[in-house]
C-alpha cells in the first residue's frame, strides 16, 4: 500500500501543472454571426445547436449623423414593419442557455453609418440602450428582449468618435444590467476603424478578424504572419479576451481560411498560450451551417 501511495503522488506531481493549466483555461468557446441569410436557419436553432458562446444579430447598418437607423436582417424579418419582435423569445431562449446575445452595428455592406460628432455618439448610444439595451422605448426593434451588449463592426465612414460611442454605452453599466462591449477588427494593428475606441480598454471581448488580409492570416500552411500578429493584438489590446477571428467555409471569405485539422493542430497551440485567449469567432451561422465547422472545433476550442 505504501509503495502505491507513493507511486499516486509522483503521478500526480507530474500531471499536476498539466491540470492546473486545463482548469485555468478561461477560454469563452465560439463567437457566431447571425442575420444575414434568411436560409441560415432560425436564431432558436442557432442557440439550440450548443456550439455557440455568443450570437452576434447582424447588422444595424444605418444610424449616425441623423440617420434613421435601419436594422437590417435580409431574409428574416422586416423590421421596418415590425415583423422583428418576434425575435424577442429567440433572444430569450438562447440567454436562458447562458448565451449572449449581441446586436452588430456597422458591418462591410449596405454601409450608411458615421458619427459626427462626439454629442452625436451620445444620442447613438441613448438609441442603442433605449431599443435594444435595458431602456424604454415604445419602438423596440426586437421587443421587449434585452441584449447583452454592442458589437462594433466598423469597417467605413468616418473614423472618428467611435471612443465615444463605447464610453457612453459603458456609462449605461449603473443601471439595471451590463453592457457588454464587443469589437471585430480587422487583424492588422492597429484597425484603421477601430484602434482608438479599443485604446480606451472599454471592450470586454474582441474578435480580430484574421481573414481577407494576406500579411496577418493563415496561408497554406504558413502560420508565421498569423502568429506575429496574435502577439501584437494580445500584447496590446487592453480587453478580457481576444478571439481568433476566421471563415467558417472556404467559400465565407476571399481568403485566410483554416482547415479544421489545421487550426486544431497548427494554430490553436500557438495562440492558446496566451493569457488573453478567448475562442474563436467564426464569419457566419449560414456558413458555419453548411460546413460544421464548429462542430469539428468545438471540442479544441
Amino acid at each position: 500500500m505504501a509503495s502505491n501511495s507513493i507511486i499516486v503522488i509522483a503521478l500526480v506531481s507530474l500531471f499536476l501543472p498539466t491540470i492546473l493549466a486545463i482548469s485555468s483555461n478561461n477560454a469563452s468557446g465560439i463567437a457566431i454571426y447571425w442575420g444575414q441569410r434568411g436560409d441560415e436557419g432560425t436564431l432558436e436553432e442557432t442557440c439550440a445547436s450548443g456550439n455557440y458562446a455568443f450570437v452576434n444579430i447582424a447588422f444595424l447598418s444605418a444610424f449616425g449623423n441623423g440617420t434613421t437607423p435601419v436594422l437590417n436582417l435580409a431574409g428574416h424579418c422586416d423590421a421596418h414593419t415590425g415583423q422583428c419582435t418576434v425575435l424577442s423569445s429567440d433572444i430569450k431562449s438562447c440567454q436562458a442557455k447562458n448565451i449572449k446575445v449581441m446586436l452588430s452595428i456597422g458591418g462591410a455592406t449596405f454601409q450608411n453609418y458615421t458619427l459626427t460628432s462626439t454629442e452625436d455618439a451620445g444620442e447613438v448610444a441613448a438609441y442603442l440602450w433605449n431599443n435594444f439595451l435595458g431602456g424604454q422605448s415604445s419602438l423596440r426593434p426586437l421587443g421587449d428582449a434585452v441584449l447583452d451588449g454592442i458589437d462594433f463592426v466598423i469597417e467605413g465612414g468616418q473614423y472618428h468618435y467611435w471612443d465615444d460611442l463605447a464610453k457612453n454605452l459603458s456609462s449605461y453599466n449603473n443601471q439595471s444590467k451590463k453592457v457588454y462591449l464587443t469589437a471585430a477588427p480587422q487583424c492588422p494593428f492597429p484597425d484603421t476603424c477601430l484602434g482608438t475606441a479599443l485604446s480606451t480598454g472599454l471592450f470586454d471581448y474582441v474578435w480580430v478578424q484574421f481573414y481577407n488580409n494576406h500579411q496577418c492570416e493563415y496561408n497554406n500552411g504558413n502560420v508565421t504572419g498569423l502568429r506575429d500578429n496574435w502577439g501584437i493584438w494580445t500584447s496590446n489590446i487592453h480587453a478580457n479576451m481576444i478571439f481568433l477571428g476566421l471563415p467558417a467555409a472556404i467559400n465565407a471569405s476571399n481568403s485566410g481560411f483554416i482547415p479544421p485539422a489545421n487550426l486544431t493542430s497548427e494554430v490553436l497551440p500557438i495562440v492558446k498560450n496566451s493569457t488573453k485567449y478567448g475562442g474563436v469567432m467564426l464569419w457566419s451561422r449560414y456558413w458555419d451551417k453548411l460546413s460544421n465547422y464548429s462542430s469539428f472545433i468545438k471540442s479544441y476550442v
